[in-house]
């Protein structure tokens, strides 16, 4: 039996840790650096970076930051967004990224993924997926999930992984911030379809869906965003810790965001519970 991975996903806009909700709405929440710190030292299995405006700039800006982690953060390392070319990724990996995401680029040129494959090593080479559900079948997403590919994802994903890709970050937009759990239907035919690992993204609500897309949906590894920021933003965002951005909206914990409570621990007592094997915290 394969130990599951837990994992945090930290999306980042400029300087700055954001969450929304269908990847749309994105709120500041804090430093993406201080969050990392945290998980690292909660117990996260590893980190995964993901750039939220870059390839719609046309730009990469990662490369400082994850530097900045690299010094204080000791597990795996995943860099997305903005990723055009075989320079991109050894800038990242020169960084200290561990394995690079690339969707939008790769959609465009699916080469790309051949080209990082051989310069880097299939190990390295995430296909970042955003999947829409288009009624019994779903369709990839670019841009931050705001354009259109006509691409179906489970043809995709087995495309991707002949050319070089050696893992598949499988975001479920529907599901994306909104608690309501993992789509485990979709996560289920995207590990039956192809032979690497692949990461659930989009949907925890509560510890138990991280157990539940492992066991249902043949998950290797689960990512989550909401499940674990929003507990953490009132830890690090203490008075005079975070001045720029809107955060007023933590205050309270009101809305949709009030109910969640998740941590690192919590998600592996859960899967523990279930009788998967988890890395001790």
């Amino acid at each position: 039996m394969l130990t599951a991975r837990v994992i945090p996903v930290l999306h980042v806009k400029g300087s700055t840790l954001v969450k929304g909700v269908h990847l749309e709405g994105l709120r500041v929440l804090g430093r993406p650096e201080a969050f990392a710190k945290h998980y690292y030292e909660k117990g996260a299995d590893e980190l995964v970076f993901l750039d939220t405006v870059a390839s719609l700039y046309g730009r990469n800006t990662l490369d400082e930051m994850v530097r900045r982690v690299a010094d204080q953060v000791f597990i795996p390392l995943t860099v997305g967004g903005g990723v055009r070319n075989v320079q991109d990724a050894v800038h990242l990996l020169r960084a200290g990224a561990d394995k690079i995401a690339v969707n939008t680029a790769a959609v465009r040129r699916p080469q790309l993924l051949r080209e990082l494959a051989e310069a880097v090593g299939c190990q390295a080479v995430v296909l970042y997926v955003e999947a829409k559900d288009r009624g019994g079948c779903w369709e990839c997403l670019t841009d931050n999930a705001r354009e259109r590919s006509g691409r179906e994802v489970l043809e995709w994903v087995q495309e991707a992984v002949s050319l070089g890709a050696g893992e598949v970050l499988l975001c479920s937009v529907d599901r994306d911030g909104t608690g309501q759990g993992y789509d485990v239907g979709l996560t289920r035919r995207v590990s039956d379809a192809v032979p690497v690992p692949v990461v659930a993204l989009g949907g925890a609500g509560k510890p138990e869906d991280c157990l539940q897309v492992l066991r249902e949906g043949m998950a290797d590894a689960v990512a989550a965003a909401s499940l674990f920021h929003y507990a953490v933003a009132h830890q690090l965002n203490a008075p005079g810790e975070w001045q720029e951005g809107n955060t007023e909206f933590l205050e309270g914990r009101r809305g949709l965001w009030a109910h969640w409570q998740g941590t690192i621990g919590q998600a592996k007592r859960a899967i523990a519970k279930g009788g998967m094997l988890v890395r001790d915290n």
